[in-house]
């Protein structure tokens, strides 16, 4: 069993909209993967953008996965201005894309072993390739793609929880896109027998080359939203222009009631 690199320090939930963000550093997450390894009991850790802040609002089963989710990161460079603008400034962004790479690093110096599921065909394993490359000593101890199914029906298969138990890893990280991941996985999480179960979104396609990550300066500038939906616009221009534009308004509104309470 992997044993804490260091100490944990306690941390602080930041409260936005139905939920909260965990104020940590990446280092801090490293720190508290290790911990929920060592504890070897179940974790659910998610990663907070606009995006799940608005599926939140009306999809329960979503709701109640981040309600037991056991760390909750801010994955977006907007949302972490937002909470600085409505006075609730947290320490760095940790996004499920980001923290795959310090998080093999910190897996091939500490013997963690890890699990790619979901994607599509191909592009776990591609990933496992180049992270293994990158990273000498990664143990990913297995990969899997499961056929595209509805909510449901993943709900019920077997095949990926059987797949997991066998290759036995310290962290699953699962590509299956929100909230499909995150529900599955707090669904699972006694079923699987894994101490940390991650839901990284694309994480696997950028780390494959399948989909180009946005530069840093774009990350940094709080466009990484505007460089994805140029290279998928039929299928992210609802949740950009229609769903996440009501964030917009929820930050004023709030800001504005902040500064008349204040009278």
């Amino acid at each position: 069993m992997v044993k804490p690199a260091r100490t944990v320090r306690p941390r602080t939930r930041v409260p936005i909209m139905s939920t909260a963000v965990d104020n940590v550093s990446m280092s801090e997450t490293l720190d508290l993967i290790e911990s929920f390894i060592a504890q070897g009991k179940p974790h659910l850790i998610v990663t907070a953008n606009v995006d799940h802040l608005m599926l939140l609002e009306k999809n329960e089963a979503f709701r109640a996965a981040y309600a037991r989710a056991d760390l909750i990161t801010c994955d977006s460079i907007p949302l972490k201005w937002a909470l600085s603008i409505l006075g609730r400034p947290i320490k760095e962004r940790v996004a499920g894309a980001d923290l795959i790479g310090p998080l093999c690093a910190r897996a091939a110096q500490r013997g963690i072993k890890l699990f790619f599921l979901g994607a599509a065909p191909g592009v776990a394993a591609k990933a496992k390739e180049v992270l293994e490359r990158r990273y000498p000593g990664l143990n990913i101890v297995g990969t899997y793609a499961p056929p595209v199914m509805p909510l449901q029906e993943l709900l019920r298969d077997q095949e990926s929880i059987r797949r997991v138990r066998e290759a036995r890893p310290d962290v699953l990280l699962v590509a299956f896109g929100a909230p499909k991941q995150e529900i599955w996985l707090d669904a699972m999480r006694d079923d699987l027998g894994v101490p940390v179960g991650i839901g990284v979104g694309a994480a696997f396609d950028f780390a494959a080359g399948v989909i180009k990550r946005a530069p840093a300066w774009v990350q940094n500038a709080g466009l990484e939203w505007l460089w994805r939906l140029l290279q998928e616009p039929r299928r992210l221009w609802r949740r950009y222009f229609l769903m996440d534009a009501r964030f917009v308004f929820f930050v004023i509104k709030e800001k504005l009631r902040r500064l008349f309470a204040k009278r």
